[in-house]
């Protein structure tokens, strides 16, 4: 998460003209109608943003205006598919504003990075993954799952650098030459705790995915695909 202090005026308008009219497209293509008439998905979006809202309290806090937490974006874009994520995701923000732990003016910032962004990528990857039309869960754990969230938690960490040296209020560190090093430190537990979850629900629960074609991959083989 960027604070407002390493982020310059015009770059924090900016992400709000970009920011805003995604979200009301989100809410546009939210599937309303179903949601008011089906608790079952009400529970799921209300425990989502609640479960989203906590990790994102868990967040490391520094004095030169940045912190870190993990992402979680990809579980719940493969669980809400994206209109409900980008939604959920902006709820929780405004949660965390409402706690102080979020500034209004570089919330733009925030949603573009941390949220459309790894929604954006997320749903990428399952698309392709779609395409091929594979019938084994794990191609869709581990390509929608873990590599969605570490390609995604890379992008938006080199996203949110290249903002900060753009702008030139962020003191970037001395060992910026060895960054390649750290980046596995965010990357790999952000795709492994998304991988995990996306794993828990395929297993336990894969009604609540609303990316995953249960018809393709829970299928029993037919005849012509024995040996």
């Amino acid at each position: 998460m960027i604070g407002a202090q390493v982020l310059t005026a015009q770059t924090m308008t900016l992400a709000w003209l970009f920011y805003l009219p995604v979200l009301g497209w989100a809410i546009w293509r939210c599937p309303w109608v179903e949601l008011f008439t089906d608790a079952r998905r009400q529970h799921l979006l209300f425990g989502t943003v609640f479960a989203l809202f906590l990790l994102w309290l868990m967040r490391r806090d520094f004095d030169t205006g940045v912190s870190f937490h993990f992402l979680g974006m990809t579980a719940v874009t493969l669980l809400l598919d994206w209109p409900l994520a980008i939604v959920g995701g902006f709820i929780a923000q405004l949660g965390l504003l409402a706690l102080g732990r979020q500034e209004l003016a570089p919330l733009g910032v925030n949603g573009l990075v941390l949220i459309v962004l790894p929604v954006l990528i997320t749903e990428g990857c399952s698309l392709i993954v779609e395409r091929a039309q594979p019938k084994s869960p794990f191609t869709y754990i581990f390509c929608s799952g873990f590599f969605a969230a570490g390609l995604a938690a890379l992008a938006c960490l080199l996203v949110a650098m290249g903002l900060l040296w753009h702008d030139g209020l962020f003191a970037m560190p001395e060992w910026l030459e060895d960054f390649i090093g750290y980046i596995w430190l965010i990357v790999f537990p952000e795709a492994f705790i998304n991988g995990v979850i996306i794993t828990a629900l395929v297993v336990f629960c894969p009604e609540w995915l609303e990316t995953f074609n249960r018809t393709r991959y829970l299928s029993p083989p037919s005849k012509g695909d024995g040996p």
